[in-house]
């Protein structure tokens, strides 16, 4: 076993992404293989297996413009979608109306 204690910043960083990777292959080998005894199951008894992969399933919309910006500092935008961002509350506490911050 690897003592990790004496590892570099660098091996450590190196020695991780190593072990992702190998974790990685041997999840992907193993549903190659589980998915295959699915579709061997399923035909031994005249059934087909549709197997839904969410990652490739996955649906993801465009980037929303945004429809506001902070009056203080004009690089923080909002589309008005989830919580609002920290800097925005801020604002909001100082006085600020959110038609004040709207593009």
């Amino acid at each position: 076993m690897t003592d990790l204690a004496q590892m570099s910043e660098q091996e450590l960083k190196d020695y991780i992404l190593t072990a992702e990777k190998v974790l990685e292959d041997r999840q992907s080998e193993k549903r190659k293989e589980v998915l295959s005894e699915i579709h061997r199951l399923a035909q031994s008894i005249g059934v087909t297996a549709e197997i839904i992969d969410k990652k490739s399933h996955t649906r993801r919309g465009g980037k929303v413009a945004a429809k506001f910006q902070s009056p203080v500092n004009p690089s923080d935008k909002w589309s008005g979608r989830g919580m609002k961002p920290n800097w925005m509350k801020a604002l909001l506490e100082q006085g600020y109306k959110e038609e004040d911050m709207r593009i």
